[in-house]
């Protein structure tokens, strides 16, 4: 049977509009209607980086001009319609999703001890009854609170000295939530403190939170894979996924379709079956420029954006800066449709200002005045929302698509 084609345009304009980028960032930026953002995206990604603004934060300034980070405290300490838990890292999530969750506590309670050393399993769950107690009866801890004069392993959190440890495996397995953070420091209570009780208690059958988890990680995809269903939330494993988009199939809730990337290949995937029509009527990026964060739900799958934009993106944080290709934490910039670069800059909060230290167009991106119009419209809405004063092109800034060293536009 001939599978539909979803040619690279199409494709193109879907997933940008299914990941609330193909409008204008505008609108309203507060309770619900910040909630239902996120809602419309499934989460946010937190990242501790800061050279701008952290991740959460430019993941929605960049859907929304006017958001601000203190719009989304109160939704995560006060109203408790967003919660902090994981995805395939740590993120911001709908409470609403919190029932769906349940899958994730049980699998995580029996799986993660398994990473502990025999040698401190008993030590550590031992440490588990003591937090629990402690919280009880003192109230809400951090990190700092716990685990004095405990020594740090070198491996992953798991070798993390026992109370560190202990708080991480608590929150992972749901016993712990997120109460809020102090600067970035995340503070824990017992759950039944923090989930409203009529989201707590609800305790979906795994078929069922499996079903849901399958059904809305494709609606705010538009086309993926079963291996790009299941890494959307990381929680429904890549069997699970295989089965249910097989499920799906038979009964018509989805199709196959071959979708185009830039370069012209086309590559299965699996999508509703009124998808050529979706995306015909999507609506057209504005071609202003945005500046995105590396986490950004577009871009957190390089492989998948890389089919998708022709666009290769690697972060550099952990690469020694000699060996870097372009900068310690850089920018992609996406106009109307397309990544046309990359921008590495940074708040120097003391001064007031943005450096720009470098911007890399992308190979055959010709940066006209036109272009270099709408990145200095982008870069004073970055200001105003970092804080600062304005900022600064400093020298050698532009540097050639065919090299990288710094040339003249």
């Amino acid at each position: 049977m001939t599978r539909s084609i979803l040619p690279n345009r199409l494709a193109r304009r879907l997933f940008l509009h299914r990941h609330a980028l193909a409008e204008s960032p505008s609108g309203p930026t507060k309770g619900d209607d910040l909630c239902a953002l996120i809602q419309r995206l499934g989460f946010v990604q937190v990242d501790s980086i800061n050279t701008v603004q952290r991740a959460h934060h430019m993941i929605l300034f960049a859907r929304r001009q006017s958001y601000r980070p203190a719009h989304l405290a109160p939704l995560l300490d006060r109203d408790r319609t967003l919660f902090e838990h994981w995805t395939h890292d740590a993120a911001i999530i709908p409470t609403a999703f919190y029932p769906h969750w349940q899958i994730k506590f049980a699998r995580d309670a029996e799986q993660l001890p398994g990473r502990w050393r025999d040698g401190r399993r008993a030590g550590y769950l031992e440490q588990c009854q003591t937090i629990v107690k402690r919280i009880r009866e003192q109230g809400p801890v951090c990190s700092a609170d716990v685990g004095e004069g405990e020594a740090r392993g070198s491996g992953g959190w798991w070798d993390w000295h026992p109370s560190k440890t202990a708080l991480e495996y608590l929150w992972r397995s749901g016993t712990l939530s997120v109460t809020r953070r102090d600067g970035f420091r995340k503070v824990y209570d017992l759950s039944p403190n923090v989930i409203p009780d009529d989201l707590r208690d609800v305790l979906p059958d795994p078929d069922h939170s499996i079903d849901w988890l399958c059904n809305a990680a494709i609606d705010r995809l538009g086309f993926a894979t079963s291996g790009e269903i299941a890494a959307f939330w990381d929680i429904a494993s890549a069997k699970e996924a295989a089965a249910w988009t097989a499920q799906a199939l038979s009964a018509g809730t989805l199709i196959e379709v071959d979708v185009q990337g830039a370069d012209g290949q086309l590559r299965r995937s699996f999508a509703r079956p009124d998808v050529l029509s979706e995306a015909e009527v999507a609506p057209t990026p504005p071609a202003r420029m945005r500046v995105l964060s590396p986490f950004d739900p577009a871009l957190r799958d390089r492989a998948r954006a890389e089919r998708l934009f022709g666009f290769h993106y690697r972060i550099e944080v952990f690469v020694p800066a000699p060996k870097r290709r372009y900068g310690y934490y850089v920018f992609p910039l996406l106009e109307g449709d397309r990544l046309v670069g990359r921008i590495d800059m940074k708040a120097d909060r003391a001064g007031g200002v943005l450096n720009v230290t470098g911007l890399w167009p992308e190979v055959g991106v010709r940066w006209t005045d036109a272009r270099q119009a709408r990145l200095t419209a982008e870069l004073s809405r970055v200001t105003r929302f970092a804080g600062l004063d304005r900022f600064d092109l400093n020298d050698g800034w532009y540097r050639d698509p065919s090299n990288g060293v710094p040339g003249a536009l």
